[in-house]
């Protein structure tokens, strides 16, 4: 897989800002296919940083009604990468 298949976009929480601001964690919504070593080389690749951890969860889709019935959203990857203290991510 490619990086940018793997990486889907970064996720902007109060949460993941004060992660990356104080401890350098940083995370994103993944493709459900990856593996731990593909989203390290992955965010290596595109952000050109060393990754020393990644920890991954799957979230649960919701399950949602409208007036025809019920439906479930699908099940989202979130990985919270830490990188090593001297790199940054610059996301905006």
């Amino acid at each position: 897989m490619e990086a940018t298949t793997i990486i889907r976009k970064p996720l902007v929480t109060e949460k993941s800002t004060y992660a990356s601001s104080e401890l350098n964690r940083y995370v994103f919504e993944v493709d459900m296919r990856a593996k731990k070593p593909d989203i390290k080389r992955a965010i290596e690749e595109l952000y050109g940083v060393r990754v020393l951890s990644v920890a991954t969860q799957v979230r649960k889709g919701e399950q949602r009604r409208n007036k025809t019935g019920y439906w479930r959203s699908g099940n989202k990857k979130r990985a919270t990468v830490k990188i090593h203290s001297e790199d940054r991510i610059e996301l905006f």
